[in-house]
């Protein structure tokens, strides 16, 4: 996937998928990077950004994670039923999806 991806920066469907890996692997600071590329290319896709909240978070970047979520939500992102299973949800108070899911489901 890293060569198609060098072969062509922009091809937006190889970028969610070498992202997706990366971060299924551990790399989460290379996903990140592919998420912020994917934002960049795709300004009005709220899974895009819903995914750079991911990553933002898994990177340990909370303020950026809760703009990102924010941005998500502002383009319509509405698939509330991950916000508890996403991998970076944890307790901490700092985590942006920790705050939201409990939002989502009381409101």
């Amino acid at each position: 996937m890293e060569g198609l991806v060098r072969r062509d920066p922009d091809y937006v469907d190889a970028l969610q998928l070498l992202g997706d890996h990366y971060t299924q692997h551990g790399r989460y600071t290379d996903g990140l990077k592919v998420d912020e590329r994917l934002a960049r290319l795709e300004p009005r896709n709220p899974l895009v950004f819903y995914n750079l909240a991911c990553s933002c978070s898994l990177t340990g970047q909370f303020d950026r994670a809760a703009s990102a979520l924010e941005t998500a939500l502002q383009l319509g992102y509405r698939d509330f039923r991950w916000l508890p299973k996403t991998p970076t949800s944890t307790s901490s108070a700092s985590n942006p999806f920790t705050a939201t899911s409990r939002q989502k489901s009381v409101g």
